[in-house]
């Protein structure tokens, strides 16, 4: 099963229309994207917590790790560079840091507030190598800045 964009989002928007409570909104997402794809082995969010720090928040799947350093693997540098982080092989990511020892790939978005500031990052993780396209970057970066838009 392979997403279709256009009906998370309606969904999405159904279900957080209205809601100003981040927790809330982070594990409504999680759940919904999860769901939407059997590439998504993991999904969930690490919220910042203090400056460059991430700790975990709402997720799909099995443990995640509590706390991750904007200066470590591929959630710190979405974090850390505020832009999308798509990786094929996590083998080959400079310091990643493996949460599940099951991972192969990794798409990571920042999440921003409407002043601009990253509150969080979006971490989906797949068993499979090579399993996210920019055209999924691109659709839950939409997704992300309509949700917390308020």
């Amino acid at each position: 099963m392979q997403v279709n964009y256009d009906t998370l989002a309606k969904t999405i928007r159904s279900l957080t229309t209205g809601e100003t409570d981040t927790v809330a909104l982070m594990a409504t997402l999680a759940c919904e994207i999860h769901h939407s794809d059997d590439r998504f082995d993991w999904t969930g969010f690490y919220r910042v917590t203090e400056p460059d720090l991430l700790k975990i928040g709402p997720y799909q799947g099995g443990h995640g790790c509590l706390q991750i350093p904007f200066s470590r693997g591929v959630c710190g540098a979405a974090a850390r560079t505020r832009t999308v982080q798509l990786v094929d092989d996590v083998d080959a990511f400079e310091d990643h840091i493996a949460c599940a020892s099951s991972t192969r790939s990794e798409l990571v978005l920042p999440v921003f507030n409407v002043a601009g500031e990253v509150i969080a990052v979006l971490d989906i993780d797949s068993d499979q190598p090579a399993a996210f396209t920019l055209e999924d970057a691109e659709a839950l970066e939409a997704i992300l800045a309509e949700v917390f838009s308020f």
